[in-house]
């Protein structure tokens, strides 16, 4: 018996013995960049606002906290977040997929109010790595008080930035360079355009192509007077983001035969012309003969329009209790010139981001040709993306900022560009570790 246990605990030990030891294999190098002190500027998409709004599990997957993730195994240091602890997020705003009746008593699902307690905008109490602000624009990142608390209620100042401002007079790029980054990351210039753009054109303006420049130069400068290296992405089309693409221009079914003649009718004479099925919407257009008109191919209606107005108001069609046209407000609704803008500035910002990329010898993130993939549809770690509302994946309930598998793809995108700049080894992440839209 004493020999078999012997022979028995013999073999074992001979059996694990023989098992391969496992290794990581991956090679983990920062080339000739040094990860450190990692600073990450930017706006909201850079804080990791998601569902309209900075809560806690967005925030900690933004992708700056993913990259730096990466950059730690190859000599990173730590990168400090403004922490939100509440996942309804800093203030009002957060989006959550619910059930809820339209207007003709249907129930269906769609985004909701999220029904808990924001934290609010008081001051952190430490210097942070994340500098990603909700709200800026490129020139906020250069004026001082945007983070004086005394500003906010006034519209005077940012409540983001407040809450890690190490001074009533600091600036975003004052308080990014006392960090004395090693390596920073930049992406910026979204809300430059984004403001006009979903305001319908209206409720804000563009930054002009040669200021742009000069406060990215001006930035840049700054980011780079210690000596750091970084990384910088371009801007997307909008026309990619699911807040200007998922109401169609051409959604006013018809029915019948009987409400294409009536309308018919009575604007066929004005150029408006309907037919049993999808047609048109009216807009308001104060540049067209009678102030309204119908919406033309390319033209966008903005996620924003009400939807019981367009079911039960006849927001976009004809209301036959006055017989009269009811146009969408224009502050729904991009016109072809009001595009055109936005493309304008969007090419021309691109082309200072490429130029300053050269310049600064910094990495180039080309976000907008990837943007362009995911509308057609791409596979990823077995996930499909999409710029498809809600079922996308990539983007957030608020149409405009990603879901934390969004931001995963985005970090992979900085990642690589890093790695290809600077000789580096990072891993890129698997985006099935995060989540898309819950769903109740």
């Amino acid at each position: 018996m004493k020999f078999r246990y012997i022979l028995f605990i013999s073999l074992l030990g001979l059996l694990f013995a023989c098992q391969p030891e496992i290794k990581d294999e991956f090679t983990y190098s920062s080339g000739n960049a040094d990860f450190s002190t990692y600073v990450a500027v930017g706006n909201s998409l850079t804080a990791g606002y998601s569902n309209g709004a900075l809560y806690h599990s967005s925030q900690a997957n933004s992708y700056p906290s993913i990259i730096a993730a990466q950059m730690k195994k190859a000599g990173g240091g730590d990168f400090v977040q403004p922490v939100v602890n509440s996942e309804y997020g800093v203030l009002p705003g957060k989006l959550e997929l619910g059930y809820k009746a339209d207007c003709l008593g249907n129930t269906s699902m769609g985004p909701v109010p999220a029904q808990g307690q924001p934290e609010g905008y008081d001051p952190v109490g430490y210097t942070v790595n994340n500098m990603g602000v909700p709200g800026a624009k490129s020139f906020h990142l250069l004026a001082p008080g945007y983070g004086n608390p005394a500003g906010v209620p006034v519209g005077l100042a940012n409540p983001y930035f407040a809450r890690f401002a190490t001074a009533d007079d600091a600036t975003v790029i004052g308080d990014a360079v006392a960090k004395n980054p090693t390596f920073f990351s930049l992406w910026i210039g979204n809300n430059d355009v984004l403001g006009y753009a979903s305001s319908g054109g209206i409720g804000d303006t563009i930054t002009g192509q040669q200021s742009y420049a000069y406060y990215m130069n001006l930035i840049l400068q700054s980011l780079t007077s210690t000596g750091a290296k970084g990384v910088i992405a371009n801007l997307p089309d909008i026309s990619g983001a699911p807040f200007f693409n998922t109401v169609p221009p051409n959604g006013y079914v018809l029915t019948r035969q009987g409400q294409a003649d009536t309308l018919n009718t009575f604007l066929g004479q004005y150029g408006f012309s309907y037919n049993v099925g999808p047609n048109y919407f009216i807009i308001a257009d104060a540049t067209a003969p009678l102030g309204f008109r119908q919406m033309v191919k390319g033209e966008l209606l903005l996620l924003t329009v009400p939807q019981d107005s367009l079911k039960c108001a006849y927001w976009g069609g004809f209301n036959p209790n006055i017989m009269a046209p009811v146009p969408i407000p224009d502050q729904y609704v991009l016109t072809l010139e009001e595009i055109a803008n936005v493309n304008d500035a969007i090419e021309g910002y691109n082309a200072t981001i490429a130029a300053l990329a050269q310049q600064y010898d910094l990495a180039l993130v080309d976000i907008n040709s990837y943007f362009d993939e995911i509308k057609n549809g791409v596979i990823y770690d077995g996930v499909s993306f999409s710029t498809k509302y809600i079922t996308g994946n990539a983007f957030s309930l608020d149409g405009v900022h990603l879901t934390q598998q969004g931001y995963a793809l985005v970090a992979n995108q900085f990642i690589m560009a890093i790695n290809g700049k600077f000789g580096a080894n990072l891993p890129t992440v698997s985006v099935t570790n995060y989540k898309a839209n819950d769903l109740p």
